[in-house]
């Protein structure tokens, strides 16, 4: 059977995100999301693992037992985060100091271990690939939103240090957009985050009635037409 996937990038980047429709790994998503540039690495961090993870577990899925999968799987995303979480303390050591433990807790991240089991041990490598790739996306999408609105409404700046903690080519990024702005601290604590995440989960399900309703107004009248 072909592989679809247009509904595969779809449901990563939407249909199913990670947090905005299966509202998973909160945790780092609070914790760490106070500035978009926070987000946006903690996000490209977890996109690594879902590809990496993904592939491994298609590629050796017809050698692992049943019986033991979830403790192999298990295995596999520790090693690959533990790789993550040493290539990010040498070559991106200030992000690396900002968003500390929450690295190495990719490892409990059920977004990860749930594509493992639900996706890439029955599929193959490139549709399991992509379905990572998607998923992640999807769930650095979510985390820099949040970010953004959290840190343009509690100091009035967008990608904040940027340079510093990505990389001197990430420059660009940096906005100060309200110039004088004292900044609303409540924003950047964890309730701000909460009040945050539970407007964007709202306007995505709005987002989503309206869609559809939009989908089925021209079924209507079709429907409609026979008994005219």
């Amino acid at each position: 059977m072909a592989t679809d996937y247009p509904r595969i990038i779809r449901d990563g980047l939407w249909d199913n995100n990670v947090i905005l429709a299966q509202v998973l790994a909160l945790c780092p998503t609070m914790a760490v999301t106070s500035s978009a540039t926070n987000g946006l690495g903690m996000g490209l961090a977890t996109t690594a693992v879902l590809v990496c993870s993904n592939a491994l577990v298609a590629s050796l899925r017809r050698w692992i037992s049943p019986q033991v999968r979830i403790p192999v799987f298990v295995v596999i995303i520790s090693t690959l985060v533990t790789l993550v979480d040493m290539a990010m303390n040498a070559w991106l050591h200030d992000l690396y100091k900002v968003l500390g433990l929450f690295i190495a807790l990719i490892v409990v991240n059920c977004a990860v271990l749930g594509r493992a089991e639900s996706f890439a041990s029955k599929n193959r490598v490139l549709a399991s690939m992509t379905d990572g790739l998607m998923m992640g996306l999807g769930f650095t999408f979510a985390l820099v939103t949040l970010g953004a609105v959290r840190e343009i409404l509690g100091s009035g700046t967008l990608f904040s240090n940027a340079s510093l903690l990505l990389g001197p080519a990430f420059s660009f990024l940096e906005l100060r957009l309200i110039p004088g702005y004292r900044g609303f601290l409540l924003m950047i604590l964890p309730p701000g985050g909460f009040m945050v995440l539970g407007l964007l989960l709202a306007g995505k399900r709005l987002l989503d009635v309206r869609l559809k309703q939009r989908r089925a107004a021209p079924a209507i009248p079709a429907a409609a037409a026979p008994g005219v």
